[in-house]
């Protein structure tokens, strides 16, 4: 009587499926499970009926096959989720072209009424805070007084005063103290958006007036 002789066991697809481990980026998830089917359907029709595959290692296999192709479709899907999402970010930031944020910064932009303001944030209460207004020149030409101040971000407004002409860029820096410690102060400074974009890196870009191009994610408010 002859009998067929054929590998037995999964000793075949173990070391197909190691194989594949470093196999080339090329080779894509379908066309590796593909290969993976037709090497196990071509086992079990040459294996010795008097030793067959092991149902539990086949099962174990396939599984393993199963991961990677369940894998493929999560990374797939969660890339769809980031694109989708920045289709959305990108909707919510054309909304506000036209209007006013609050970016990193300490210029002093006049609207059209001859008027301006800012914001600054301090690291801790202080007993008392100063907003020095500088002209062009980095002279001081007016000081905001705020008194005691809580930490945290604060907003205030400006309007030249008389004597200081209007047609000249202004900044303006933040004196904070608790007693004779210096309380730390970021100044941020208000600007206007004029158009979005996609970044290159990801997320979107705000194109504003007078800071050029800023991150969507560095506003910290907008008017």
């Amino acid at each position: 009587m002859t009998t067929t002789t054929a590998t037995s066991g999964t000793s075949g697809l173990d070391a197909y499926l190691a194989n594949q481990k470093t196999s080339t980026a090329q080779n894509t998830t379908d066309a590796t499970a593909d290969r993976f089917l037709k090497l196990l359907v071509t086992q079990m029709q040459n294996q010795d009926p008097l030793n067959p595959m092991d149902n539990a290692q086949v099962t174990s296999q396939m599984a393993q096959i199963n991961t990677v192709t369940g894998i493929d479709k999560l990374n797939n899907t969660v890339k769809d989720i980031g694109t989708n999402f920045g289709q959305l970010q990108l909707l919510q930031a054309a909304n506000i072209v036209g209007h006013s944020v609050l970016v990193d910064g300490n210029e002093l932009n006049l609207d059209t009424n001859g008027k301006t303001g800012g914001a600054y944030e301090l690291d801790a209460n202080a007993r008392n805070v100063n907003i020095e207004v500088l002209s062009s020149a980095g002279v001081v030409v007016d000081t905001i007084s705020q008194g005691a101040t809580t930490s945290g971000r604060h907003d205030f407004t400006w309007t030249p005063p008389e004597g200081v002409s209007k047609d000249q860029s202004f900044t303006f820096r933040v004196k904070a103290t608790n007693g004779t410690t210096k309380v730390g102060a970021n100044t941020l400074m208000l600007d206007q958006v004029d158009a979005v974009s996609n970044a290159s890196t990801g997320g979107v870009n705000l194109e504003l007036r007078n800071s050029g191009t800023v991150a969507y994610s560095k506003v910290k408010a907008v008017g």
